[in-house]
């Protein structure tokens, strides 16, 4: 990523002491999903990606020309939108409130954010977005309104790297929640016919592989299983075969 994407408006020597900036994470998985679909594509030059790796822990790219823009992970991957058990980006200040209000330490903040919030602490229900929406269809009004929270903040995300990437021509879906939760594809492509994205109700009821996207959609929706191990496996056979 470039400066402007990777910086925290922090006075600059915690970036030259601590390397306190942005890494964004899951880079394995967007890199495999996205090579993917150029491979499908034809080439990934003069492409413009938003892909979305949701499961447990979730992380959303705009990638152009096959190099990432932007990443919704930070310094940690707490950063970002609401995951499992994971908080996502929220104001500073919660964070030195609570503490003062409950008497925490830096460690047990840190516990609350990473292990008690997310999903499972927005719900009251569960951790796992199978869990949610059974809850949700029973009429659990909390979990019902966790997933609309969910889907939420993925359109902002997936809105604002199009702002940033001056456009999109790929959305693609991928990890535990992106490959297999039609319901939630369903809900984020919802009302986003302004950008060009349109999905086909029949061709999204899948697991596998797939395009999901209407005929007349601007922007092509995939689905994408992701293959980290793959890819891992690949770079590590390059690295070996240049070292002989």
């Amino acid at each position: 990523m470039d400066e402007k994407s990777y910086l925290y408006a922090i006075p600059h020597e915690y970036f030259e002491k601590y390397g306190v900036r942005r890494y964004g994470f899951h880079g394995t998985s967007h890199r495999f999903v996205s090579g993917r679909y150029g491979q499908l594509h034809g080439s990934i030059e003069g492409t413009k990606i938003i892909t979305c790796h949701l499961g447990n822990g979730s992380s959303i790219s705009a990638i152009k020309d096959g190099k990432v823009v932007d990443t919704s992970m930070g310094f940690t991957p707490l950063d970002g939108f609401i995951m499992g058990t994971r908080s996502g980006g929220i104001d500073p200040s919660v964070v030195t409130y609570i503490m003062n209000k409950e008497g925490l330490t830096p460690d047990q903040m840190s516990d609350l954010m990473n292990k008690k919030s997310g999903f499972l602490g927005l719900s009251g229900v569960s951790s796992d977005c199978r869990d949610l929406w059974a809850a949700a269809n029973e009429g659990n009004k909390r979990a019902k309104l966790t997933l609309e929270i969910v889907s939420y903040q993925i359109k902002k995300f997936i809105g604002s790297y199009a702002a940033a990437m001056g456009g999109v021509d790929a959305v693609i879906f991928t990890g535990g929640i992106g490959e297999n939760d039609s319901a939630m594809r369903a809900l984020v492509c919802e009302d986003m016919a302004f950008l060009g994205m349109k999905l086909d109700a029949e061709r999204n009821k899948v697991r596998d592989e797939a395009k999901i996207s209407a005929d007349d959609s601007k922007v092509e929706i995939w689905v994408i299983p992701t293959n980290e191990e793959l890819l891992i496996a690949r770079d590590t056979m390059e690295i070996v075969s240049k070292l002989q």
